[in-house]
């Protein structure tokens, strides 16, 4: 059961301790990692830990002790974004920074956000072991609600800090227990107009460099423990409702039913190929749905989905956005009942420029590892940043690709050769 999971303990099993060096610490990244994983611990041993939730701010709380110690200033914004600073040499120049967040899905892994902060953070660590002042200022970031759960938005504090938020859109959002945005910030202890302070004229960040898992299968395929992203997949997410007619599973004959649950069907067997019509590239997905009044005996009165469409093309990924919303519309006229489409997020995607991926070549050259560039499908935090200034990412090889599920698996040796290319690209840049 859960109580006797121990994280640390798995990580250390079979770690390679010749990459503990020049600053950098595997032992102490996998007790971070494993101190972490206690808070949302689930019995299946995965973790549970929602945006916008006590426990993310417990880890958060954490990770800033960790800050304190490690010789940061600490600030937290009013998005819930935290900050800790090294100064540097040049204390008024704009910050090298990197981070990611420390928000789950429900039944989440333990290193799907988590492994960019703490390698974020053992870069400050290495610094201070070998008694080292960055000439720029240093930041790590922990953004707030990376994954959107609670709400169904996703990158909410990085959006939120780069003025990509739409506040008229964001305070129509409401979680499961119908709660609003501004009751769900009122548990926390957070208020709407504090909210909306946290966006910046100016990031004051100079590039943004951030460590992930890949969440995919080509860095294992190539057995290789890292890997260069090329470009970052923008997500767009869409709610839509059926509303047809509830009635009675026994005495409603089967010509005469309004189904909203038969219409729903109908457009995620669609959504299946639609990103194939289109491009080679882009995914859809539907993760989520309602179904009310959600009885046996009751034919199924509304529906409520969201679909996930992806691409790393901006053009082609509205074009499926497109047809996905006039097939929605084309079902519910055939069928005669009622659809409600709300676009919910849509980011454009982001490329990686050829100054940053060219400094990652640089250190993959000295750390004698070969490369791969890979093409990220996932939205993360850099990319909201990469509107506005350079930015790249680092993947690290997941077993089986698998993410998102407590399974989700990479080992301390490849958690900690991040560490050591974050690192140099920070000294680099």
């Amino acid at each position: 059961m859960s109580g006797h999971y121990n994280l640390e303990e798995a990580l250390l099993a079979d770690y390679d301790q010749t990459w503990s060096h020049n600053g950098v610490s595997g032992e102490r990244i996998a007790k971070r990692l494993g101190e972490l994983s206690k808070i949302g611990l689930t019995a299946q041993h995965g973790v549970s830990r929602v945006g916008f939730s006590p426990l993310e701010q417990q880890a958060k709380e954490l990770v800033m002790k960790w800050m304190r110690e490690a010789g940061m200033t600490v600030s937290q914004d009013d998005a819930g974004n935290v900050v800790g600073r090294i100064a540097g040499l040049n204390k008024d120049a704009d910050s090298i920074a990197s981070g990611s967040h420390v928000d789950s899905v429900p039944e989440g892994g333990h290193f799907d956000g988590p492994l960019g902060v703490i390698a974020a953070l053992e870069v400050a660590e290495s610094w201070k072991e070998q008694g080292i002042t960055p000439t720029k200022p240093y930041e790590v970031y922990i953004f707030t609600d990376e994954e959107g759960t609670r709400l169904n938005g996703g990158l909410t504090g990085s959006r939120a800090m780069t003025g990509a938020l739409d506040m008229n859109t964001q305070v129509t959002l409401k979680d499961a227990d119908g709660l609003t945005f501004e009751e769900v910030l009122a548990t926390t202890g957070k208020t709407l107009d504090g909210f909306s302070q946290a966006k910046r004229e100016n990031l004051g960040i100079e590039r943004f460099i951030e460590v992930h898992i890949e969440q995919g299968k080509k860095l294992e395929q190539a057995n290789l423990p890292v890997g260069i992203v090329k470009g970052i997949a923008g997500p767009s997410w869409t709610e839509i409702s059926f509303e047809g007619k509830a009635g009675h599973a026994g005495n409603t004959p089967m010509d005469d039913r309004l189904d909203a649950l038969t219409a729903a069907s109908e457009l995620i067997l669609y959504i299946e190929k639609a990103p194939l019509m289109v491009s080679t590239t882009g995914v859809a997905t539907v993760g989520k749905m309602q179904v009310e009044p959600n009885g046996a005996n009751v034919i199924p009165g509304k529906v409520t989905l969201i679909t996930d469409i992806r691409d790393i093309e901006e053009h082609s990924r509205d074009q499926i956005v497109s047809n996905v919303v006039n097939k929605a519309q084309e079902i519910a006229h055939s069928r005669n009942i009622e659809v409600t489409i709300t676009e919910k997020m849509r980011t454009p995607p982001v490329p990686i420029g050829e100054e940053m991926t060219g400094i990652l070549n640089g250190v993959f050259d000295d750390l004698n590892i070969d490369k791969q560039y890979l093409v990220s499908g996932a939205g993360h935090d850099a990319m909201m940043l990469g509107a506005h200034i350079p930015v790249a990412m680092i993947f690290a090889r997941s077993k089986e690709g698998v993410s998102h599920n407590p399974a989700e698996w990479t080992t301390l040796t490849d958690c900690t050769i991040s560490a050591h290319v974050l690192k140099q690209a920070i000294e680099n840049v």
